[in-house]
């Protein structure tokens, strides 16, 4: 039995000083190796008890009213008293741990580990949160008998995880809430909403132009003109609707019980409590407006994936009208439509992707006197599952709509590489987007490819349209400069299409220019685009440019494109787009020229 050593204050607690059996060591001559467990709890801050059941005596380690902030330790001498000191608001106290226990004690003792908080003895002093840690003792009946444990004080832990709690729910800077916590929120509303067969209202609010009050004032003052946005707009609010931060400068606002009239009211509100003063900032007053979408549920948006993005497409339709003004959303079935069709657009291009339908179609560049190849250019192509072709007019656009065209950039140029290395007397070109022309990982993967294969990118032409190139000529500059100096040589296609003028051309620092198709296809028939192309050709050659007319049907077009000094030709006149590889026959592989 352990040995108990009676405190000062009358209490008493087992010692844990004496060695286990078989595991004490000889102490020197003279020398004290006890533990003295109280000096250890006193050191670490930590109070021991022991809690009788059968009694409710609780007795205390003699730290424990310097530890806990009570004076007197009487007061707290059995369960009864101490639990008065605890907050009840608190959570599950040592009492529910021990007393409505559902886990046996097989022997050694149930394990509980519990926070809380103690009231305050005296008005001067705060709440004193702590961690109760220890463990039950059965009886002969098998229900608690004795618990026995430390406890510490966690106030600078409680109020971190406090603080971190309050942040997994709410945005730091206006105290609103984030964007998890009001779709939580939203879900609630409009599952009430369904239930009582009522209506509710959402809208999104945007800060019109944060932007440029962050570049113009810098980022605290734009942060200031969030907060006192979310400020206006709460006082503009019902006692039963919720706010929320759903981005940098967009609020999100749940109107419960409310009809399309009572939003458009309620919007009408928030414009003009926004609009009406100036925001005082640190940098002085700044004039701050705010656009806002709506739309109701359930009658037009069911779920929260609805809700948002329908608001957003109402505050789309607001803004294109009138920033600092309001817009309810409306059903649109082209829009709809449109976005159903990305849906598949998307699925259908991801799929060819994974499977491996995407593949090329060749189409020759010819000399305009021999008709001898040049080049191919390398078109892709995208087959369905079924086997039947995507149209190309169509994919490209999409995937440059929703962001997948980079994804196809990587696989065409890594199967334009593919045919170059495996055919040393190809020549081919590829086309590359705007947004490829920028990607680190193209231009990883161009340069790995052509440092491990020599010879190839003097056999390569990169082709980058008209229009992409006019987006930013610097940009486009230098991305010329990179491919020439990987030793290949660059295209601008579709030319005419954007109207670079030449002195831009020039810069730019291109090998060839390839007159758009749209010009030539009716060469024979218009006299505004025989003149227009006449001039294209003459000022290339001027520039010392080569150039290729595209399209070209018959061969009364191709002679007058030869007489106004024409290199190449590509069109029906010369050979559509196909899989087959020519270049693979002896002959024709002879007849690819430099």
């Amino acid at each position: 039995m352990a040995k108990q050593n009676q405190t000062a204050d009358g209490g008493g607690v087992d010692r844990a000083g004496s060695e286990p059996a078989g595991q004490a060591s000889a102490p020197a001559a003279g020398a004290d190796t006890r533990l003295d467990a109280d000096d250890i709890f006193r050191s670490i801050g930590e109070v021991p008890y022991d809690w009788r059941l059968d009694s409710d005596a609780l007795r205390w380690g003699p730290n424990a009213g310097r530890v806990l902030g009570i004076p007197d330790l009487g007061t707290i001498a059995s369960g009864r008293s101490f639990a008065q000191l605890v907050d009840p608001k608190s959570g599950p106290t040592r009492s529910d741990a021990v007393v409505r226990s559902t886990s046996p004690d097989e022997g050694k003792g149930v394990p509980y580990q519990v926070e809380y908080a103690l009231r305050p003895a005296t008005p001067s002093q705060t709440q004193v949160w702590v961690e109760d840690t220890g463990r039950w003792f059965a009886g002969a009946d098998g229900k608690p008998l004795r618990a026995h444990g430390v406890m510490r004080v966690i106030n600078e832990r409680h109020e971190r995880e406090a603080r971190l709690a309050y942040l997994s729910r709410f945005d730091a800077l206006t105290g609103e809430m984030n964007r998890w916590a009001m779709t939580e929120v939203l879900e609630a509303a409009v599952e009430e909403a369904v239930k009582l067969r009522s209506s509710c209202g959402f809208l999104l609010v945007a800060i019109d132009n944060l932007g440029r009050i962050n570049e113009a004032y810098g980022v605290d003052v734009a942060e200031e003109v969030i907060a006192a946005v979310a400020k206006r707009v709460r006082g503009q609010l019902r006692g039963k609707d919720h706010l929320g931060r759903l981005s940098g400068n967009k609020f999100g606002i749940i109107l419960k019980n409310c009809t399309p009239d009572d939003m458009l009211i309620a919007a009408d509100r928030l414009l003009a409590g926004v609009r009406d003063e100036v925001v005082q900032t640190g940098a002085g007053a700044v004039a701050v407006t705010v656009t806002v979408g709506g739309v109701t549920a359930p009658r037009h948006a069911r779920n929260v994936r609805e809700i948002l993005s329908r608001a957003q497409d109402a505050l789309d339709s607001a803004k294109s009208k009138r920033r600092g003004s309001f817009a309810a959303y409306q059903p649109n079935l082209e829009r709809e439509a449109q976005r159903r069709e990305n849906v598949r657009v998307t699925d259908e291009i991801i799929t060819a992707l994974n499977a491996r339908r995407i593949f090329l179609a060749y189409e020759p560049v010819v000399a305009i006197g021999s008709r001898q190849p040049a080049f191919y250019e390398c078109l892709m192509r995208v087959k369905r599952a079924d086997g039947t072709l995507l149209a190309v007019n169509e994919v490209v656009p999409a995937a440059e709509r929703l962001g997948l065209v980079r994804l196809l950039d990587h696989r065409v140029l890594e199967l334009t590489l593919q045919e170059l290395i495996a055919a040393p007397s190809l020549r081919a070109s590829l086309n590359v987007s705007a947004a490829s022309t920028v990607d680190p990982d193209w231009w990883e993967a161009l340069g790995a490819m052509l440092k491990a294969h020599k010879g190839v990118g003097e056999r390569l032409m990169v082709e980058i349209t008209e229009t992409a190139a006019i987006q930013d000529l610097d940009d486009t500059r230098g991305f010329v400069a990179r491919v020439k100096d990987l030793g290949c040589r660059i295209a601008i296609d579709d030319f005419g299409a954007g109207y670079t003028s030449f002195r831009n051309l020039r810069k730019l620092g291109v090998d060839l220019v390839k007159v758009d198709g749209a010009f030539v296809q009716n060469l024979t028939r218009s006299d505004d685009d025989r003149a227009f192309v006449r001039t294209l050709i003459d000022l290339a050659r001027r520039l010392g440019l080569e150039t290729v007319a595209e399209w070209v049907q018959d061969e009364e077009a191709a002679a007058m494109l030869a007489d106004w000094g024409c290199d190449y030709l590509q069109g029906a006149l010369v050979g559509l787009a196909s899989p087959e590889r020519p270049w693979l026959d002896t002959q024709g592989a002879a007849s690819v020229s430099a």
